[in-house]
């Protein structure tokens, strides 16, 4: 009997409706029937084979087995990604890019992000203080575009900062929909790019003047292996691979949020200030709540792994919503506990929210420590610098949307500047 025999298969010719109805839940639901970290289905017209799991992700991010080139969909590329972007490209070609966006990300860009970022909640208090109220989601995306766009040097009048954060909020919710959100999304990338390149042929030109340390100059600026200098399109492509995913930090903001209005036990630790309590409730905020649901790769050359002849070119889907929630792994998995992380050991491949491995080596995200140190900032200015009341609203989310969020947003009213 063949190897793969074993290996349980989803019945049916293809699986991409159930995929989209089902969303975070696609691959746990089958897991949990198989009683299988792995099994085989359809989608978008072809075989593709799904794991979970710690070892699963070590496999999956073995950069001799898998490659990204040909993974991701084109409407994922077309919206999220951007065609010709850094996710999609392996190999030496792959990390002489990825090291561009590890210079970016590294310590001092952090911090100088992080203090951009306080100075504008900051300075948000006053006008929160005169509305009604305010819903934390929205507010958070428009600050975040602005920082982002300040500190990465890429001019930006106060009057377009809605229009541009809705924009890359756009890209981003486009992930998983069909209709209407897909194609706002894909408007959304095309006047994007348009943007950007006309910025970066500034930039080259000369007409705009900006700091080399700054994430655009080096855009602008940067060689390929060849020596060759990124054509326009691709430079605003990984430009804004790098705004993008710093807006969409918005989303873990307001799951925070929810966080400290759930269990207000937590809150009353951090207000201690202590270091190490803000560090594992973020964590937690990124492992227990919805943030990315899975990721797709294509086999490299022919192996065999957990009873499965995995073939060239296949198409494998790691669970990243499963795997942060592995009983295996995590006691209590749908529980919130931020001491899990009190004297937890590290590994590169059990907590995988924004992808697992080496992310100077292989395709984890770079500027995960930047959310980090986002999401710490913006945690601090909400329990330290300002108080708030939380009127009655549908502070639920669904599991079937992909990205999904709080129903209202997270709204906040009676704002006032903590003395």
């Amino acid at each position: 009997m063949p190897i793969k025999e074993q290996v349980p298969k989803d019945k049916g010719i293809d699986h991409t409706i159930a995929m989209s109805q089902e969303a975070y839940l696609f691959i746990k639901n089958r897991v949990d029937k198989y009683q299988s970290d792995i099994f085989e289905t359809h989608l978008l017209g072809e075989k593709a084979i799904c794991i979970v799991g710690e070892e699963a992700a070590r496999i999956f991010y073995d950069s001799e087995l898998f490659k990204r080139n040909g993974a991701a969909p084109k409407r994922v590329q077309k919206t999220l990604f951007g065609i010709g972007g850094v996710q999609s490209m392996d190999g030496e070609p792959h990390r002489h890019r990825k090291n561009l966006f590890m210079s970016l990300t590294d310590s001092h860009h952090q911090n100088q992000l992080s203090k951009i970022l306080m100075d504008k909640w900051q300075s948000s208090i006053s006008k929160w203080e005169g509305n009604k109220e305010i819903v934390l989601f929205d507010e958070a995306k428009y600050i975040l575009c602005w920082a982002a766009c300040n500190w990465a040097g890429v001019p930006l009048l106060e009057s377009e900062v809605k229009e541009r954060a809705e924009d890359f909020s756009a890209m981003v919710d486009a992930l998983g929909a069909v209709g209407p959100r897909y194609w706002k999304g894909k408007i959304a990338r095309s006047r994007a790019e348009e943007w950007i390149g006309k910025v970066i042929e500034d930039v080259r030109s000369g007409k705009l003047k900006v700091e080399e340390s700054s994430a655009l100059y080096a855009m602008a600026f940067h060689r390929e292996l060849d020596g060759s200098q990124l054509d326009t399109k691709i430079a605003a492509v990984e430009l804004i691979n790098i705004l993008r995913p710093i807006v969409a930090i918005s989303t873990f903001i307001t799951f925070s949020a929810l966080a400290l209005y759930e269990y207000p036990e937590c809150k009353e630790k951090l207000l201690s200030g202590n270091s190490k309590d803000f560090e594992m409730f973020v964590q937690e905020v990124r492992r227990y709540y919805p943030f990315g649901p899975f990721l797709g790769a294509r086999v490299k050359k022919d192996f065999a792994w957990n009873k499965y002849e995995f073939k060239k070119d296949m198409l494998v889907i790691l669970d990243i919503y499963g795997t942060n929630h592995d009983s295996r792994i995590w006691e209590k998995p749908f529980e919130f506990i931020p001491e899990r992380f009190k004297e937890r050991n590290e590994s590169l491949f059990d907590f995988i929210p924004q992808g697992g491995g080496d992310p100077a080596k292989g395709h984890r995200c770079p500027g995960e420590k930047i959310t980090i140190e986002i999401m710490k900032a913006s945690i601090d200015f909400l329990i330290n610098k300002i108080e708030f009341e939380v009127p009655n609203q549908d502070l639920s989310y669904s599991l079937e949307r992909i990205p999904t969020l709080p129903k209202s947003g997270f709204v906040m009213n009676n704002i006032r500047r903590k003395i």
